[in-house]
């Protein structure tokens, strides 16, 4: 494919263009507003979830983090995109899409799309992902009908994944046998230390839940299915009008072109770094310096068949957020996902395991950050399985590391899973091949070498020294992982599943930076500076709830009834002459600038209670029929309302 020096890339289908909007005027007549959608340019898809049914969430970013998980080897495969070519043992023909539970961001996504029918356009039920989770009645129904094992209700769990918790797999009860194990286990010691004051910098993962729901949302891990980039590699039918789900489709009579393709899943990319910069200004805003870009800002570009460089279609882009960076003063890491492992003993693992290391290195690379902050932006990395041998799993990692290009072996650094490998593994491993270590306490609560320390913080500080050396070594500022346990966890299978909130502070040093793993994202940050009282906490301010007033969507303000004009009676030779009437009040609402748009208003009302992510949406309407049945249809509430106010 032919492409420019810059972020146009020359291909038959012109990518989404950002920046050719003109400002709103200053103020206009909130009566005269009417339903407005981002304008595409034409021959351009939308980059919108709401508006274009095939982009989607990217199941990486709404987790806590992307944990290592304890799968047999047929799953790594899968996940790792590879299914497509690898028969199952009970197939006769390979599946075109990735393995069905895969959350991996080198994989194919589940739920397939028909070849014959277009995709219908997404409900508004369904627009939303991580923040839109459903209650817990329907989760517990949702799983019940993912265990049963009739085929028309496997398709249709495999359908809601999205919208599911990604990490409600977690939730499997435990037997009795294994609570009682867990229940025996000594008590956890913990320190008594809080780092205060603090002098750090905390940090979330991925996703800003507050800018996801602002209009348009905000968010760096738009992806989509490759069966849409297959798609989209054939003309539209109607070359001279815009994208449309239904009315204007690709043809798929018309020649394919591979270029076609790979410019529609690049514009995804590109609408996500350039989203980046909107999520920057925003932390820093509220004192949040310390930000995990997302593994799936440029869909499938470490896929074996549909991967692709992101120079020199992304170099402009990427550096413009680099040198907002740089000017806040922010890091910037990334996290490659538990599928990405040097130790396997499967040359396709580690093929692609070394595809996509290349892929974030390219990527941290191109953000041209200043020498200090482009050293800090590492690429954390889980060890990954055991393979039923640790010392050989070790070998296996010492060889293939050796031969990473230095550019990744510079940015590599390990940490401790919960599944297989403790501080105690991974230390001498780190310090041998001068690779830096992250210590993350929850993890570190789960898989400990119990014969030489107790579970809790309080032990781990002893190793604390020979950690922190192995940064300095190469002149990395150090970092750390907090996150803790649901309350209800009993299990060591459980206790893994991460709280949407936490409520200390590791006894980390106080100039740490610490990354928050939670699913509640920048609002569990928050609930931190709210709680140690941290710096900028006064700048935080809850939400009125379901009421956006930093958002330039469509407001209905009701028309004030007038009277009606009268004529005055005047004699026949007079010409007809009309009374005054009332004239009609004018709502004028102030328009607010694109760069305050999602930024929280003045009051800084940007922060949500726990459990209270149901304020980040419109109250749903409820619509009365005739036979008294109500109906939610989204939006306002209305007693005597009869259409939806959208």
């Amino acid at each position: 494919m032919a492409q420019a020096a810059t972020d146009s890339v020359t291909t038959s289908m012109p990518l989404p263009t950002f920046d050719n909007l003109l400002p709103p005027a200053p103020k206009r007549r909130a009566s005269q507003r009417i339903v407005t959608k981002p304008a595409v340019p034409s021959k351009s898809r939308s980059t919108n979830p709401d508006v274009n049914p095939e982009v989607l969430d990217g199941p990486e970013a709404l987790r806590a983090s992307p944990d290592a998980e304890e799968r047999d080897e047929r799953s790594d495969v899968d996940n790792l995109g590879m299914s497509g070519q690898i028969k199952d043992k009970d197939d006769s023909v390979p599946s075109l899409v990735g393995g069905g539970d895969s959350d991996s961001s080198l994989s194919e996504m589940s739920e397939e799309m028909s070849q014959e029918e277009p995709p219908p356009p997404r409900s508004k039920k369904a627009r939303v992902s991580k923040a839109a989770q459903p209650t817990k009645k329907q989760a517990v129904v949702a799983k019940s009908q993912k265990a049963i094992p009739a085929a028309p209700v496997k398709k249709e769990a495999a359908k809601e994944t999205q919208f599911l918790d990604p990490e409600a797999e977690g939730d499997e009860e435990a037997d009795e046998e294994e609570i009682q194990a867990a229940l025996s286990r000594p008590p956890p010691v913990h320190s008594d230390y809080l780092p205060l004051p603090w002098k750090g910098r905390l940090g979330y993962a991925c996703l800003n839940t507050y800018l996801r729901f602002s209009n348009p949302p905000v968010f760096a891990s738009r992806t989509c299915r490759i069966a849409s980039i297959l798609e989209n590699r054939h003309p539209l039918k109607n070359p001279d009008e815009p994208p449309h789900a239904t009315k204007n489709r690709p043809d798929r009579d018309q020649p394919a072109d591979i270029a076609r393709g790979r410019a529609y899943v690049e514009s995804l990319g590109l609408a996500n770094a350039k989203d980046i910069i909107k999520m920057l200004r925003w932390n820093d805003r509220y004192g949040i310096k310390f930000f995990r870009l997302s593994s799936e800002m440029f869909p499938f570009a470490s896929h074996e068949e549909y991967g692709y460089n992101l120079a020199p279609f992304a170099s402009k882009t990427l550096a413009e957020v680099g040198k907002v960076a740089a000017e806040l003063g922010h890091r910037l890491t990334t996290h490659p996902g538990q599928f990405t492992q040097l130790g396997s003993p499967r040359k396709q693992v580690i093929d692609n395991a070394l595809r996509d290391l290349a892929y974030h290195a390219e990527l941290l690379s191109l953000l041209k950050l200043p020498p200090q902050q482009n050293r800090d932006a590492v690429m954390i990395l889980h060890l990954g399985g055991v393979f039923g041998d640790k010392a050989a799993t070790l070998d296996r990692f010492r060889e293939n590391y050796k031969n990473l290009p230095q550019g990744v072996k510079d940015r590599l650094v390990l940490e401790n899973d919960d599944v297989s490998w403790s501080v105690h593994d991974l230390l001498p491993l780190c310090e041998e091949l001068n690779i830096p270590m992250v210590l993350d306490f929850h993890h570190n609560n789960i898989i400990f070498d119990a014969d030489q320390i107790r579970e809790g913080t309080k032990d781990i500080m002893q190793l604390f020294p020979r950690i922190l050396e192995t940064w300095k070594r190469k002149n990395i500022t150090p970092k750390m992982h907090y996150s803790e346990p649901t309350p209800a966890a009993i299990t060591g299978r459980q206790r893994r599943k991460h709280n949407p909130r936490v409520g200390t502070l590791p006894p980390c040093p106080p100039d740490m930076d610490l990354m928050i793993e939670a699913k509640d994202k920048e609002q569990a940050v928050f609930e931190l500076m709210r709680t140690f009282k941290l710096p900028r906490f006064d700048t935080l301010n809850d939400m009125i709830p379901h009421v956006r007033k930093d958002d330039n969507k469509p407001v209905r303000v009701p028309k004030k009834k007038t009277p009606k004009k009268r004529k005055a009676k005047k004699s026949a030779d007079d010409d007809e002459e009309e009374e005054p009437g009332v004239e009609e009040e004018e709502f004028v609402q102030a328009v607010i600038p694109e760069d305050e748009v999602g930024m929280g208003g003045p009051e800084g009302r940007v922060y949500w209670p726990p459990g209270m992510e149901e304020w980040l949406r419109p109250v749903k309407r409820v619509v009365k029929k005739k036979d008294g049945v109500e109906e939610s249809m989204g939006k306002k509430v209305g007693k005597n309302a009869t259409k939806d106010e959208d």
